[in-house]
């Protein structure tokens, strides 16, 4: 009908038809007409059958087999990451182990060095000391000697001058007797 008021020359007028249904189709929705509920229950029986049959035999087993191969590889992912997380600790682990005997090999080379130093540097006192109380020997020997000669030295210029004032006292001097007066007043 419409095909028709298409198919119209411009201008003309369109005329539209209103249908009426036929009395096969005056009882009402189709499903709930009574007289087709068996043809409909054997239908619905079949059909849920059918469904049922098409959903237990293929789709369920697919989806029950993606679900075990989804569960499968999250308990795979959960044993790695378990795994990943025992050789982390156990990496972990290791690296404090060697730290700390870094550290004590450390400490232990200090303190050898330490006590190394420490008995260079007693060696090295011990050593400054045995120098110096052999100048200090030496020192106090020359200091001796030259004590001695400045006596020697003290002692000739006093018996010169003892024997100069003697003689020019009395005249004539003997030489012997001065030096003993001196050996006496100097002893």
């Amino acid at each position: 009908m419409i095909a028709e008021a298409m198919a119209q020359e411009p201008g003309s007028e369109l005329i539209s038809e209103t249908q009426v249904p036929d009395a096969e189709h005056a009882g009402g929705f189709p499903p709930f007409d009574a007289a087709s509920f068996e043809s409909q229950l054997v239908w619905l029986v079949l059909s849920f059958a059918a469904l049922y049959l098409l959903m237990s035999r293929v789709a369920l087993p697919r989806i029950a087999n993606v679900l075990e191969e989804r569960r499968d590889r999250i308990a795979d992912d959960l044993d790695q990451a378990a795994q990943f997380q025992l050789q982390t600790e156990e990496a972990i682990g290791a690296y404090e182990k060697a730290l700390a005997e870094a550290r004590a090999k450390a400490q232990g080379i200090a303190q050898e060095t330490r006590d190394r130093l420490q008995e260079e540097t007693e060696r090295q006192r011990l050593a400054i000391e045995a120098r110096l109380a052999e100048k200090i020997s030496e020192a106090e020997k020359q200091i001796a000697a030259t004590k001695d000669a400045a006596l020697q030295n003290v002692r000739a210029v006093a018996v010169d001058v003892a024997d100069t004032i003697v003689a020019q006292l009395l005249g004539d001097s003997d030489r012997s007797a001065t030096e003993r007066a001196v050996d006496t007043e100097l002893s």
